[in-house]
């Protein structure tokens, strides 16, 4: 009583084709894969943008030559 049988199968999936029609769970197959279609264009398009985004700007910290320090910057020298 707890499995359905062969049978059970046989009635659930009349009563779904009698319920939607053949053309309707088509059309729907059809979207769903549309769907699946569009989501994964949408990813691959979303790696090309990653991609494509201009490299990291980076900034240089070593001092160049003739460069003056400044020690006054972020000290409260009295």
């Amino acid at each position: 009583m707890g499995s359905l049988s062969i049978w059970h199968w046989i009635v659930v999936i009349a009563v779904v084709l009698l319920l939607f029609g053949r053309g309707k769970i088509s059309d729907l197959m059809g979207d769903v894969a549309q769907g699946i279609k569009s989501f994964k264009k949408g990813l691959q398009d979303d790696e090309k943008t990653a991609e494509s985004s201009e490299p990291v700007k980076s900034i240089d910290h070593t001092s160049t030559p003739g460069a003056t320090n400044r020690t006054d910057v972020g000290s409260k020298a009295v």
